[in-house]
């Protein structure tokens, strides 16, 4: 069959459909959003809560493994999972247990316990950098890390990927205009500064452009995910992680790796699955089963060099750290899940299930003659409405805002919930077969829907 369109107007007609449906199948959400709109902006605790495509905020009473429950008593598969925060799964008894000893024990005295350096240990163990430090996020990780580059190389700036997220940093918000200038990202609020002024922007995959924005000699370090993920999945081409740690070494850049995403490549992420060789790597949101943590770690050279300035009397205002950082409770919730989950048996469940929902998808647009595609990254699989892009430029101009909102609200409306910033499944050590055949289901229907003559 060859390439067809979606007729606009169809989508126009089937998206008003499924807004009334939302509408009409959670009232207890919209009385909830309306009530909690009196002292909440936007009636959420984070506005992020707000990118779901209902006309309001859905609300959630429980949930537990790979689903939940909202206010209205409706259960849904859940293929978000937090957006990787809890790709461990919802509500772990072991973690729940450790969470509640610790908290009787007590949970901020700015001093160590001796989960820290289990925790250490085990962070060593599986991504193999041998020296760590906690953080509170991983936002807070990178910017920690960025800090610890421009001090140890005397360089001020900092090389990112066209259409990365490294979390709310500022150095990362900056994207690339029509005509290769460095500019804020769309919907960055208030950039503290011209992004220009503190980051240099290169496409992923591109090693020529890489080479030339290091050969100035003032990039104190690349911060990269081994692969593309969040606006869409983009993989790396076969020799290019390689090249980006030659070219590193030859201009005397940094190298950080973020997993924050990519840990759902296996137990110790692509770092270990591809063996790469970062001098910093990052890694949040999974390792606490869903309790704020993250964890970065640094190659023993850098640890060395870092050693006597991390003593000075200075360093509780050098902008690394904080109260709250490293926490018994945090450091409890890690020990929880690192001893008993994302282990490499959970994954050998995990990324078939990720295959199979992947190979549903494309059996489904592929018998509708539409020209999207899919991929997958170990556990994570994801569609977009476009060629397999090479690049984040490539990806950002194959988004389609509304045709996005009608396939997340097809699926909410049926009981399944994607990521809501793009068109993403992750799978949890709890998901089942008969998740992903109702997913392939449901997927095909909206499919079928949109071309049906």
């Amino acid at each position: 069959m060859t390439d067809r369109t979606i007729d606009r107007a169809r989508l126009a007609t089937l998206l008003a459909e499924e807004q009334q449906r939302f509408i009409d199948l959670h009232p207890r959400s919209a009385a909830k959003g309306i009530e909690a709109a009196e002292h909440l902006l936007g009636g959420v605790p984070m506005p992020w809560m707000t990118r779901l495509p209902g006309s309001f905020p859905l609300f959630f009473t429980e949930a537990h493994g790979a689903s939940f429950v909202d206010a209205d008593g409706i259960e849904y598969v859940d293929f978000c999972l937090g957006d990787t925060g809890a790709m461990a799964g919802h509500a772990l008894p072991q973690v729940a247990d450790a969470l509640a000893a610790q908290a009787r024990r007590g949970i901020t005295t700015m001093l160590p316990n001796d989960d820290a350096p289990w925790v250490a240990g085990e962070l060593a163990r599986r991504f193999g950098l041998p020296t760590w430090q906690i953080a509170m996020t991983a936002t807070d990780a990178n910017r920690f890390v960025l800090r610890f580059c421009r001090h140890l190389t005397g360089r001020q700036k900092v090389l990112v990927m066209d259409w990365c997220y490294h979390g709310t940093v500022d150095e990362a918000f900056a994207v690339l205009d029509a005509d290769g200038r460095v500019i804020a990202r769309p919907g960055s609020l208030g950039p503290a500064v011209d992004p220009s002024v503190t980051t240099k922007v290169v496409q992923f995959n591109d090693l020529d452009a890489m080479e030339a924005a290091l050969r100035d000699g003032d990039v104190a370090c690349v911060l990269m995910e081994p692969a593309l993920t969040n606006i869409g999945i983009v993989l790396p081409d076969p020799g290019y992680l390689e090249g980006v740690r030659e070219l590193t070494r030859r201009y005397g850049t940094l190298l950080i790796i973020d997993e924050t995403h990519t840990i759902c490549v296996g137990p110790g992420g692509a770092t270990r699955a591809w063996g790469l060789d970062p001098d910093f790597f990052v890694i949040g949101k999974t390792i606490g089963g869903g309790m704020p943590v993250a964890a970065y770690g640094m190659t023993e050279e850098v640890a060395a060099r870092l050693a006597q300035p991390v003593k000075e009397d200075s360093i509780d205002t050098s902008g690394v750290g904080g109260t709250l950082t490293g926490n018994a409770l945090a450091l409890a919730a890690v020990r929880a899940t690192l001893s008993s989950a994302l282990r490499e048996a959970d994954f050998e469940h995990m990324v078939p299930l990720a295959t199979a929902w992947a190979d549903g998808v494309e059996a489904a647009y592929t018998a509708a003659g539409l020209p999207w595609h899919v991929q997958q990254l170990g556990a994570r699989a994801e569609y977009w409405f476009c060629p397999p892009p090479r690049n984040g430029a490539m990806a950002a101009a194959g988004t389609d805002a509304e045709l996005d909102r009608f396939m997340h609200l097809w699926a909410m409306n049926r009981g399944i919930l994607l990521t809501p910033f793009h068109n993403m499944a992750l799978f949890s050590p709890s998901h089942q077969r008969s998740d992903v055949d109702r997913h392939t289901d449901v997927f095909a229907a909206a499919v079928d829907a949109l071309v049906r003559p």
